[in-house]
């Protein structure tokens, strides 16, 4: 079993439900943890051969997120880990969200979710 981290991905995207967030896009950051078996021949021949590809579905959650809209930090993070999800080799996942200076006072908002089959 391996783990597989994401870390500070860092998209533009429409996400909130106030009038200057439905048409200005804002920062999102996204990490991501996920597991999967590494097959024993891809480690003995060192050949990207029936591995999780993480190059793969960063490309799919950058996709997502940059063509999505999205009022709640809820639904983009259940999407993103949907995703993540979708592939068999993924046993478990865990995505967090963070939208930069959602609140006044602080840094950012986060949205932590997991999955696990």
């Amino acid at each position: 079993m391996a783990r597989i981290r994401v870390k500070n991905l860092l998209i533009r995207t429409y996400i909130g439900f106030n009038p200057d967030e439905l048409v200005n896009k804002q920062d999102v950051v996204i990490n991501l943890e996920i597991e999967t078996d590494i097959p024993e021949s891809a480690l003995e021949s060192d050949e990207p051969e029936d591995i999780f590809n993480y190059k793969v579905i960063t490309k799919k959650i950058i996709a997502l997120v940059q063509e999505g809209r999205f009022k709640l930090l809820e639904v983009l993070t259940k999407r993103i880990l949907d995703t993540i999800m979708e592939d068999k080799k993924v046993t478990w996942a865990r995505v967090e969200v963070d939208k930069p200076h959602a609140l006044r006072f602080a840094e950012s908002v986060s949205m932590e979710m997991e999955a696990r089959r």
